[in-house]
């Protein structure tokens, strides 16, 4: 399919609606970006920081599966914008640390685990 010009980029998700159940209690702002390489290719969540907010439904959170390049994420086309509920159904593995403080990271050892990582939030 093309729309002026331009072929229009459809994602299938790892995921579908019906796969999405409420894993999270959350109160407040509760969207935050995701790469595709954990929404569409499936991977766990490998590296996440929680940056202040850049709006008002904005939880400051930003999820990657920790191998992605930076031309990879300079391209928008390979993040999008979710609910954390719907991260948590990718890996739960991240809620124990989804209150953390803004500038609080945390990258997954070769264990497995979590572990909290130096961060310097941006200051926008």
């Amino acid at each position: 399919m093309r729309l002026f010009g331009k072929s229009k980029n459809i994602k299938k998700y790892k995921l579908s609606s019906n796969d999405i159940k409420e894993l999270l209690e959350w109160s407040g702002a509760d969207g935050c970006l995701a790469t595709d390489r954990i929404t569409v290719d499936g991977c766990k969540v490998g590296y996440m920081y929680r940056e202040n907010p850049s709006n008002d439904m904005d939880s400051g959170w930003r999820f990657f599966e920790g191998t992605e390049e930076e031309d990879y994420i300079n391209n928008l086309n390979n993040t999008g914008v979710y609910k954390l509920n719907t991260i948590c159904n990718y890996d739960s593995d991240i809620i124990p640390f989804l209150k953390s403080s803004y500038g609080s990271a945390y990258i997954r050892d070769e264990n497995g685990n979590f572990i909290k990582e130096d961060f310097q939030a941006s200051k926008e």
